[in-house]
């Protein structure tokens, strides 16, 4: 519209408005040269809203007489001759007496014009004013063309309804700037999320915090019976033993290197696949036996010391739950029997074929928590028992290697291992030194063990 058009237009004066009083003025029909004549109670003489309302309801009553725009003069030749009102705009003729006829324009009210006239005759220099050449040379007197004078139509104010204006957070601008039209009307509705709040990632999700929506949904699970008999053991086992956590880290270079140098070989005649637990339960079983007090129960002041040496390991189920099968005599098998035993444990566990006494009697727990990526761990002692290990993820790391002729650096395969033991039984020093003693065994694996004998 016109209105708006004059506002975005570059100020007459150095005035400054705010975005939410030229929004008021563009949706009220209100142009700039009207917003000039308006008194400002702001700071500076500034316009507020406040003022531009009650201009608005004030105009509305009709008690602000009507704006009308000053009339514009056209220039002819010699002097300004006024424009005659109320003509639409018409081409310039080229008559032969030198005549020209003015663009007129429509203002409310009536400058001075001339009397009754249409047309407006250029007069050609008197004599006296001018030296004219002699008759036998004819003057040809060309009139200079009038530039055509435009203004703006007064486009009839129509009323608009009442609406509420909330309060503009920028800060105030100079009028001639031109403002994005939001926060004008009130709304209690939010604002429809932009194009670039919703696409700008390719997955569709919003860049913009504000358009997040928490739902507050949740899901109740019953727990099934196997996890609330874990539960209850793991709370039970807290409840019953002092626990305390000791670490240890091992080289397992020899063990890595071996077991890539035989698997195949070793699938291929047994028909069972050649892990890392076998090897790890080996080494447990032989340093037990030099530390029988890691391999024990208590019931109520008596120390009770197994002989045999039933090591359990945690294993996980399909369904996330754990069980620990137990590998009775682990101290009597060969790497191939703690193989066979090892898989044909896990096997019956992941598909529900386990037999009640494949869980009982364990003396000792391994956990191996590496296979989940785990570093380390913390485990929970299984009662009766007063010691459980768990052996973290085998990674590559430069180390420093003591040789003859000085230290070197090698990469090596190294292994956190960690043991949480019952300190009413255990202490510190018979902790921490079975936890040394299983890392060195694992240091020391043979890489060239044979695991088989030729008939």
């Amino acid at each position: 519209s016109a209105p708006m058009v004059e506002l975005m237009a570059k100020p007459a004066s150095n005035r400054f408005y705010s975005p939410l009083v030229l929004n008021i003025a563009n949706s009220e029909g209100i142009s700039l040269s009207e917003l000039e004549r308006i008194p400002g109670t702001g700071n500076d003489g500034r316009v507020s809203k406040k003022d531009i309302l009650q201009y608005v309801a004030d105009k509305k009553a009709g008690r602000v007489p009507t704006f009308q725009p000053a009339p514009v003069y056209a220039a002819a030749p010699q002097y300004a001759a006024p424009v005659a009102p109320q003509q639409a705009q018409q081409p310039i003729p080229q008559p032969a007496v030198p005549t020209e006829q003015v663009a007129p324009n429509e203002p409310t009210v009536a400058a001075p014009v001339a009397p009754v006239q249409q047309t407006v005759v250029a007069q050609v220099p008197q004599p006296e004013a001018t030296p004219v050449a002699p008759a036998s040379a004819p003057v040809s007197v060309q009139p200079q063309p009038i530039a055509p004078v435009y203004q703006e139509p007064i486009v009839p104010v129509v009323p608009a309804p009442q609406a509420t204006y909330h309060t503009a957070p920028e800060p105030l601008i100079k009028s001639g700037t031109r403002f994005p039209e939001q926060n004008v009307v009130a709304n209690t509705a939010p604002m429809p999320p932009s194009p670039q709040a919703i696409f700008a990632q390719p997955s569709g999700k919003y860049s913009d915090p504000s358009m997040v929506t928490v739902t507050g949904a949740t899901e109740i699970i019953e727990m099934d019976r196997m996890r609330k008999l874990i539960a209850k053991h793991m709370v039970d086992s807290k409840h019953t033993s002092p626990h305390v956590t000791s670490f240890a880290e091992a080289d397992v270079t020899n063990m890595v290197m071996w077991r890539t140098k035989v698997k195949n070989e070793f699938e291929q005649r047994e028909g069972t696949k050649l892990t890392f637990t076998p090897m790890f339960v080996e080494c447990i079983a032989n340093v037990i036996k030099r530390f029988p007090y890691i391999n024990c129960s208590l019931e109520g002041d008596k120390i009770i010391l197994k002989k045999d040496i039933n090591i359990g390991m945690a294993t996980a189920l399909p369904s996330g739950n754990l069980i620990v099968p137990v590998i009775k005599g682990a101290d009597q098998m060969n790497i191939v029997g703690l193989s066979k035993a090892v898989n044909g444990l896990a096997d019956a566990a992941r598909n529900a074929k386990l037999k009640p006494e494949d869980t009982t009697g364990g003396t000792f727990t391994l956990t191996n928590v590496g296979t989940f990526g785990s570093l380390m761990g913390t485990p929970i002692i299984s009662q009766p028992q007063v010691a459980i290990m768990a052996v973290g993820a085998i990674k590559k790391r430069p180390m420093v290697m003591e040789g003859p002729d000085g230290d070197t650096i090698a990469i090596r395969h190294m292994m956190y291992l960690s043991l949480s033991y019952d300190h009413r039984i255990v202490d510190g020093s018979i902790g921490a030194s079975f936890l040394t003693e299983v890392a060195k065994e694992f240091e020391k694996w043979d890489i060239n063990k044979q695991w088989f004998h030729y008939l």
